[in-house]
């Protein structure tokens, strides 16, 4: 049966109940159409006889009854966590050959609730790019295209591989992981929806760390519904993670009432950036006055310390990645350098790590261990660290004047060309991450939701931040804001 790769999971997963459409079918279609799109370049690892084999346990669940949400659909991993066997190289190239004898907590609980793995998906290297082109794979073709233009355009990253793969209907879901907007920026470029937790929501356990205190993974979806139904499988305590929360899981599917009347959404004039374009600003207005329409009351608030968050997280994030890229040194997996006569262990660990990193992993691990060296931790770090505190601060005090939640832009501008933006400042290319970074650094829970097109038909999104460990309440406002944009636009199918 074609065109099943289409149905997001609550179709798939109510025609599978109803005995329509078996999961091997639902597979086979997928892995169809993942065969057909390598010119997207956005799976890094196809697994097709996996999936069919866990396809067909699949069915078998579901023909005993009882069967979880997601037992068998067709979902594709981000490359950043671990999955038993399977390739698991973070975009890198110092991670080549390593293949986990374990899997992560995430794809765990989705192999447990019967998903289906299609492959892996691209990411930039180590998660640490907004736009896909530092992988190790090469970059990843959105399978959008501006009008009446051939040029290859940036899905977004670092979680670049699962907004296309979601976005062209290579899957019907995918994981991303979200350091300072890498699940909602590509999400917002390609008309998706991206929903980055609490931290601490979901398990960090086999996911391969960038910035330890950033990091969280979560679902890039088709809908609104298919990301709580997809949380509700991924989240939840884990005594393998320290920093997971050990709280109860509300039934997220269940809270999508859409009704947002009497809620308070706050709109930061901060967020306000002088140049933002034009259609942005009017995206931002509509969306507003669609959350009016519905029944919400909308506020004026300040978060005073926005203006502090790229440069407090350009010092965090780098910082937490030189350590963690610290074990990357040849001796226990990935790659390792030959050496030349009369070299010895120092010069390996700087071969290796020269070969097996990118250029965008040198510089960020490079600023990271400056901002922690003798000299300047004190000038950089702690006080980075004290503004954070700061940050986290104004969000705690708009949530306790009574906001619910708070709606920004999700990114400033369209999605941009491959290569427009490569031999620029990287500074402009950090911008990217300016309405999303602060949610990583306060451990908000934040949605992007697509919300229209701009002038040349490309997607564009809005941004909700909700507070702390209520991602029901912010999937609920999402799902009244996806159901007044109306947004059903798909790109046009060219590759």
């Amino acid at each position: 049966m074609s065109g099943l790769n289409n149905l997001t999971i609550a179709e798939a997963r109510d025609k599978m109940r109803s005995k329509e459409i078996t999961a091997v079918e639902l597979t086979e279609a997928c892995n169809a159409a993942v065969a057909a799109s390598d010119s997207l370049n956005a799976y890094c690892e196809k697994t097709p006889e996996i999936a069919l084999e866990q396809a067909k346990a699949a069915d078998a669940r579901l023909a005993a009854g009882n069967a979880p949400d997601l037992c068998g659909i067709p979902l594709a991993i981000k490359d950043l966590f671990c999955t038993k066997g399977v390739a698991s190289q973070a975009g890198s190239n110092i991670l080549t050959g390593f293949k986990p004898e374990y899997e992560s907590t995430v794809t765990t609980r989705l192999w447990d609730a019967g998903a289906v793995m299609l492959g892996k998906l691209n990411m930039d290297e180590f998660a640490m790019g907004s736009s896909n082109e530092t992988s190790a794979y090469g970059p990843v073709v959105s399978p959008w295209r501006r009008e009446g233009s051939n040029t290859a355009l940036t899905p977004g990253g670092s979680s670049g591989g699962s907004a296309a793969a979601v976005s062209g209907d290579l899957c019907l879901a995918a994981t991303g992981t979200d350091t300072g907007g890498s699940i909602r920026q590509p999400a917002a470029f390609t008309g998706i929806v991206g929903l980055k937790p609490t931290y601490g929501r979901v398990s960090r356990w086999g996911i391969v760390a960038f910035a330890s205190s950033l990091d969280q993974a979560g679902p890039m979806t088709k809908s609104v519904r298919d990301a709580a139904v997809m949380l509700q499988a991924i989240a939840g305590h884990d005594a393998k993670d320290s920093t997971s929360a050990d709280l109860a899981l509300p039934n997220f599917e269940a809270a999508l009432s859409g009704d947002v009347r009497g809620k308070k959404i706050g709109i930061p004039k901060e967020y306000r950036l002088d140049g933002m374009p034009e259609e942005i600003e009017k995206l931002w207005s509509e969306g507003t006055e669609m959350l009016r329409d519905a029944g919400a009351e909308i506020v004026d608030v300040s978060l005073p310390y926005t203006k502090y968050a790229l440069p407090t997280y350009y010092v965090l994030a780098p910082a937490e990645a030189s350590s963690n890229l610290a074990r990357y040194d040849g001796v226990r997996y990935g790659h390792r350098a030959k050496l030349q006569q009369g070299e010895g262990i120092n010069e390996m660990y700087a071969r290796t790590r020269a070969e097996g990193f990118g250029d965008e992993v040198k510089r960020r691990v490079m600023i990271g261990t400056y901002v922690l060296s003798a000299g300047f931790y004190d000038a950089y770090y702690r006080k980075a660290q004290r503004v954070r505190t700061l940050i986290k601060k104004d969000f705690e005090n708009v949530y306790a004047s009574g906001v619910d939640a708070i709606l920004t832009p999700a990114t400033p501008s369209a999605a941009f060309g491959l290569g427009e933006m490569a031999d620029a400042d990287p500074i402009k290319m950090y911008l990217n991450d300016v309405f999303t970074v602060t949610v990583n650094l306060a451990g908000l829970p934040g949605i992007s939701v697509p919300a229209g097109l701009d002038s040349e038909g490309l997607p564009l999104g809005l941004q909700l931040i909700g507070r702390p460990w209520e991602e029901a309440d912010l999937l609920n406002t999402a799902y009244a804001l996806e159901r007044a944009t109306g947004f059903v636009s798909k790109p046009e199918k060219w590759w």
